[in-house]
């Protein structure tokens, strides 16, 4: 960046979408879509096992946001893409989702 700030943010995670809002469009006419993703799983931390559990705001932009639309909530998915404000004005965070990939079907899905 030219202000010399860190430049990288990537977001890679595995979990279950919990949440989907009807897919709509913008003014432009792109398709979007909010979701929330949870995630379930067991990091090492500090030398032991830490059990994580989280939910994560997402939304999704053209192509992406339509194939969100179609999977069923309780889907595993593999989602990949940065971390930005929900909305332009706000201070929440949302993962902005440019790569979903739908995993297969587990027991424990996250």
């Amino acid at each position: 960046m030219a202000d010399g700030a860190p430049a990288r943010n990537r977001l890679a995670i595995d979990a279950t979408l919990a949440t989907r809002e009807p897919l709509r469009r913008t003014p432009a006419g792109i398709a979007a879509i909010d979701a929330v993703l949870r995630h379930r799983s067991e990091q090492p931390e500090a030398g032991a096992m830490r059990r994580v559990e989280c939910e994560i705001a997402a939304v999704a932009f053209g192509g992406i946001a339509e194939t969100i639309a179609k999977l069923p909530v309780g889907s595993p998915v593999r989602c990949e893409g940065f971390i930005a404000r929900r909305w332009r004005t706000g201070i929440t965070l949302a993962l902005h989702v440019d790569r979903i990939e739908p995993l297969p079907d587990r027991h424990e899905h996250d």
